[in-house]
């Protein structure tokens, strides 16, 4: 017996390697979700992770980096900001 697909439709979901009930210490937004710029999570609001280990969506930490505010250290224990490779 031979079988022929015509048509298929594929459902997916995405979530980012964090625990699920994390936030961004900035925002506070859940890191399923996206950032206050965005509009759909996602490619466009990646997470971006610190080698102090303190993660926040992109938008959040360049906005903060760039502030006058912020002296170029981690908003959580105010260690220089080295981002993690």
């Amino acid at each position: 017996m031979k079988v022929t697909i015509n048509s298929a439709h594929f459902a997916a979901t995405w979530h980012w390697s964090v625990p699920p009930d994390e936030v961004c210490g900035i925002c506070r937004v859940p890191f399923d979700g996206c950032c206050p710029e965005c509009s759909i999570p996602g490619d466009d609001c990646p997470l971006i992770w610190g080698k102090c280990t303190h993660v926040y969506h992109l938008h959040c930490i360049l906005r903060w980096i760039n502030s006058e505010n912020s002296k170029g250290q981690c908003p959580l224990d105010r260690q220089p900001w080295v981002t993690a490779t």
